[in-house]
């Protein structure tokens, strides 16, 4: 089984997550997408927290169907989680999954700061996608739909509904 690794902040997750996740599976790179909410930001982000993050994860993946699956490891794991680190348990706990990282082309210029990038490049085959201005010869590039945006317009009362589908605007909910 050829599984996506698609980690990150989701902070909340947005339509960007979706199409991302969507995209490797209608294009058949993978048999199932595993969206994995960071438990902790590595690099010291705040975050809204986790379990709000993995409800809006969930219904993500509910609205991608069958084949893709929120996963709270992040949350069993020493902090903070590297990415090596979630990767290595996942290929522990599922010895046959060939697992490959999705990685935004926005993350490219920060690689060298990553644990272990080197054997995440070799053990976990990269999907690398491009974003908004960050694109990348030969991969396909989605709208740069930001986290950050999004929980701007939530605070300040204006619409998301063009930016967040409306299942997990409802698992996000209200701050709290």
């Amino acid at each position: 089984m050829r599984v996506a690794c698609f980690g990150g902040s989701f902070n909340p997750p947005h339509v960007g997550h979706a199409m991302v996740a969507a995209w490797c599976l209608w294009t058949e790179r993978v048999d199932e997408v595993w969206i994995i909410p960071a438990f902790v930001h590595a690099f010291d982000k705040a975050l809204a927290p986790f379990p709000r993050r993995l409800a809006a994860c969930e219904a993500l993946a509910a609205l991608l169907g069958p084949r893709a699956r929120a996963l709270d490891i992040e949350a069993h794991l020493p902090r903070p989680s590297f990415t090596v680190n979630t990767l290595d348990a996942l290929a522990e706990a599922h010895p046959d999954a060939r697992l490959q990282l999705v990685l935004g082309a926005d993350n490219l210029d920060s690689l060298k700061k990553w644990k272990n990038w080197e054997r995440i490049q070799s053990a976990y085959a990269p999907i690398v996608v491009g974003r908004g201005c960050h694109d990348v010869p030969g991969v396909p590039t989605f709208p740069d739909v930001s986290s950050t945006e999004v929980r701007r317009r939530l605070g300040a009362g204006e619409p998301v509904d063009s930016l967040v589908p409306a299942a997990v605007l409802a698992a996000w909910g209200q701050p709290g």
